[in-house]
C-alpha cells in the first residue's frame, strides 16, 4: 500500500460516530447566564453616570470630587476628605460583608474588559486565563505602595512635633475636577491597554488579576466576608459554572473541596448561580474563607525559571513606562508591564518548545514557525522595542529631572545678570551640564513632547551660559501649556531677555504673560525693568507701583522706585520707598548682592553701591567679586 492511501474498501464511506455513555446533564449545553444582562446593566448605568458627572461639571464649574479609589492617598496623605476616599471606605466596608462584589458590578475598567471579552467572543475567540504563581501579587504590593507606604515614610522623616497623620479637612466639592486625572490624550490609550489589550493576551479580567491595586485591598477584605458563593448536595460536577465565570475561578472545584468558593478573585458576578442546571450554587453568608487552604490543583502557565524572569521583566518595564513623559500614570504602566511580560514570556516559549499556539492560530508546529508565529514575533518586538525605548526617554528625562533639583540657586540671584554660572558651587557645573545633556537626549530622540521637562531644560541652559538656548526653549515650552504655566514660560523668558539687553523682546512677552495672568506680579515688576530701558521712565514706574499696590513686600519693586524718585529729585518718594524696600529686606549677602546687580543694571547707582556695601558687611568675601 502507498503511503497515505486508504484501504479500498473504507473509500467513500462516511464516519459513523459512536454512542458515549455519560451524565445527560452533563451532555447539555451551557445555558445564557440571567445575571449577565442584568451586570451589563449596572456597568451601563454606570458609565452614563460618570459621562453625566463631567458634563455636569463643564457646565456648572463645580461639582463632587472624583469619585476614585485613588483619590484615598489624599486623604492619607494630606487629610483632605474627598468622595474618592468615601467610596473607596464603603466599598471595602461591603466587601467585608458581602465579599468582593464592587469590583464585578461597578467598575468602569471591568465594564471595558467584558465588553472586549465579550466581543472576542462573537468573533469565536474565547480569552485564555494568563496564571502566575507570582505576578498576582503585585497589586498587593501596588496597593502597599499608594496607601501604607507613605505613612510609614512619614514615620521616619517627620519633623520631632508634626502629627503622624493630617488633619482632615472638607474637599468633598471641587472645581478641578480633573486635576488628578491625566489629559485626555493620554487616558484614551490608558482605557484601551487597561480594558482591552490586557483582555486579549491575559484572559477575562487580566487588568484585575495583575494590575488592580484596588483589588490589592479588596482581595483581604474578601477572605473575612461572610458572603460567598456556597454549593448545594444538588451539585454534579457538571462544569457550566467554571466555564462561564469571567473571574477565572475554578469554581467547580473549589465548591467540591470547600463547599465555597474561596478564591478572592471571585467577583460576585453570579453567572455561576445562573447557569447551574441543579440550582446547586447559591450566594449565601456563612464561615469565611480566611484560614482556608485552597488545596484545588492548577495548571500554571509558567514554570519557575519563567515566573523569576517574568517578575524582572514586568518589574524593568513597569519602570521604563512608569512616568514616561510625565505623562504615563502608574496603573497605565501597571497595564503595559503586565502585557509586555505576557509578550516576552509566551515570545520565548515559541522559540524554544516545538509545539505553540495563541487562541485558534497555531504559532509553531512540528518545530516550524508558522505565519502566525511570525507575525506574533514581529508584534512582540515591536511592543518589547517601543517599551524599551520609552524606558531610554524615561531614564534621560528622571537624570535631568535629578539635575535641575539638586541645584538650588534662588531664582531672584540666577536673574540678577545675564550669567549666573558664578553662583555655582563645587560640582554644580558639570551637574547641570549633565542635566541639559539628559534632557536635550529625552528631547530629540522622544516620540512625544514633555512640556513638563521643557522648563526644567531651559533653566539648565540659562545655568550653564546659554540664554539664547533657554529663550528659545522657553518659547517653545510656551506653546505647549496654557494657564499658569504659559505665563511663568513667558515671564522667564521676558526676565532673561531683559539681562540679554533684549528689552524690546522681553517687554512682549512679559505682556503676553500678564494677558495670560494679570496677577503674576513678577512679571509686571519684570515689565518696569524692559520699559526702563526703552525710555519710558513714566510708565515703567506705574508698572512698579502697581506691583507694589497688590503686594507691598516686593523689595525689588521698592528699591526701583526709590531710585527711579532719587534720579528725577522727588527726595521724599525716594525716602519712603526705601524704607519700605529695607524693611522687607532679608539680612542676607546674596539677597544685597542681587539687588545691587539689578539696581546697577537700571543706572540707580547710589541704591547699587548700598547693597554692595552691605553684602560685604555681612561676608567679606563679596568684596573680591566683580561687579
Amino acid at each position: 500500500m502507498k503511503k497515505g492511501c486508504k484501504p479500498k474498501e473504507t473509500q467513500n464511506k462516511r464516519s459513523i460516530p459512536l454512542p458515549v455513555l455519560g451524565n445527560k446533564e452533563k451532555d447539555k449545553g451551557i445555558a445564557d447566564s440571567k445575571t449577565s444582562r442584568w451586570r451589563a446593566a449596572a456597568l451601563i448605568t454606570l458609565n452614563l453616570l460618570m459621562i453625566a458627572h463631567i458634563i455636569q461639571w463643564r457646565i456648572t464649574g463645580s461639582t463632587v470630587s472624583p469619585i476614585e479609589p485613588s483619590e484615598a492617598m489624599f486623604t492619607i496623605q494630606n487629610g483632605a476628605v474627598n468622595a474618592g476616599f468615601i467610596f473607596f471606605a464603603l466599598a471595602i466596608l461591603a466587601t467585608l460583608i458581602f465579599g468582593r462584589f464592587v469590583c464585578g458590578w461597578g467598575c468602569h475598567i471591568v465594564a471595558l474588559q467584558d465588553f472586549c471579552a465579550w466581543l472576542l467572543k462573537k468573533i469565536g475567540m474565547k480569552p485564555r486565563p494568563f496564571r502566575s504563581r507570582v505576578l498576582v501579587y503585585v497589586p498587593v504590593l501596588v496597593a502597599f505602595y499608594m496607601f501604607v507606604w507613605p505613612t510609614i515614610l512619614k514615620f521616619f522623616v517627620k519633623a520631632e512635633n508634626e502629627p503622624l497623620f493630617p488633619g482632615f479637612t472638607n474637599h468633598i466639592i471641587t472645581t478641578d475636577f480633573w486635576a488628578t486625572f491625566p489629559p485626555v490624550a493620554v487616558a484614551i490609550p490608558f482605557l484601551f491597554i487597561c480594558g482591552f489589550v490586557t483582555v486579549y493576551f491575559l484572559g477575562s479580567k487580566g487588568f484585575c488579576t495583575y494590575g488592580c491595586p484596588y483589588g490589592g485591598v479588596f482581595v483581604f477584605a474578601d477572605k473575612v466576608a461572610p458572603g460567598r458563593i456556597r454549593v448545594t448536595e444538588d451539585c454534579n460536577e457538571c462544569g457550566h459554572c467554571t466555564a462561564t465565570c469571567t473571574s477565572n475561578v475554578l469554581v467547580h472545584a473549589e465548591v467540591k473541596e470547600h463547599g465555597m468558593v474561596v478564591d478572592p478573585g471571585c467577583m460576585k458576578c453570579m453567572d455561576c448561580v445562573s447557569v447551574c442546571p441543579n440550582d446547586a450554587l447559591y450566594f449565601g453568608f456563612g464561615k469565611p474563607s480566611v484560614g482556608t487552604e485552597n488545596k484545588v490543583a492548577r495548571r500554571y502557565s509558567l514554570t519557575w525559571p519563567e515566573e523569576i524572569a517574568a517578575a524582572l521583566v514586568f518589574f524593568v518595564s513597569f519602570m521604563a513606562a512608569w512616568d514616561a513623559y510625565q505623562m504615563v500614570a502608574m496603573l497605565m504602566a501597571l497595564g503595559i508591564a503586565i502585557v509586555t511580560t505576557f509578550l516576552a514570556v509566551k515570545s520565548w516559549q515559541l522559540i524554544l518548545s516545538k509545539q505553540s499556539s495563541f487562541y485558534k492560530f497555531s504559532l509553531k508546529t512540528g518545530g516550524k514557525v508558522t505565519v502566525y508565529g511570525i507575525a506574533f514575533l514581529a508584534f512582540s518586538g515591536a511592543w518589547i522595542g517601543l517599551n524599551a525605548h520609552t524606558g531610554w526617554i524615561n531614564y534621560n528625562e528622571s537624570r535631568g529631572r535629578a539635575a535641575f533639583e539638586s541645584v538650588a540657586i534662588p531664582d531672584e540671584l540666577a536673574l540678577a545678570q545675564v550669567n549666573p554660572g558664578q553662583w555655582l558651587k563645587g560640582n554644580e557645573v558639570e551637574t547641570v551640564k549633565s542635566g541639559v545633556e539628559h534632557f536635550r537626549t529625552a528631547a530629540s530622540q522622544g516620540l512625544f513632547v514633555n512640556k513638563v521637562a521643557l522648563p526644567k531644560l531651559a533653566w539648565l541652559e540659562f545655568l550653564s551660559g546659554d540664554p539664547e538656548s533657554a529663550t528659545k526653549t522657553l518659547s517653545r515650552s510656551a506653546e505647549y501649556q496654557d494657564g499658569a504655566e504659559k505665563a511663568l514660560n513667558l515671564y522667564y523668558r521676558g526676565a532673561i531677555l531683559n539681562r540679554q539687553g533684549k528689552h524690546r523682546e522681553a517687554l512682549e512677552s512679559l505682556e503676553k504673560a500678564l494677558n495670560v495672568r494679570p496677577d503674576l506680579i513678577v512679571a509686571r515688576e519684570e515689565r518696569g525693568v524692559a520699559l526702563w530701558h526703552l525710555g519710558k521712565k513714566n510708565e515703567a514706574v506705574d508698572s512698579w507701583k502697581a506691583a507694589v499696590e497688590r503686594n507691598p513686600r516686593l523689595v525689588i519693586s521698592a528699591n526701583m522706585i526709590s531710585g527711579a524718585a532719587e534720579l528725577r529729585g522727588d527726595n521724599g518718594e525716594a525716602v519712603n520707598f526705601e524704607k519700605q524696600a529695607d524693611a522687607n529686606t532679608p539680612n542676607d549677602p546674596y539677597f544685597h548682592w542681587m539687588l545691587g546687580l539689578r539696581l546697577k543694571d537700571t543706572g540707580m547707582k547710589n541704591l547699587s553701591e548700598k547693597h554692595f556695601e552691605l553684602a560685604a558687611r555681612l561676608n567679606p568675601a563679596f568684596r573680591a567679586r566683580q561687579r
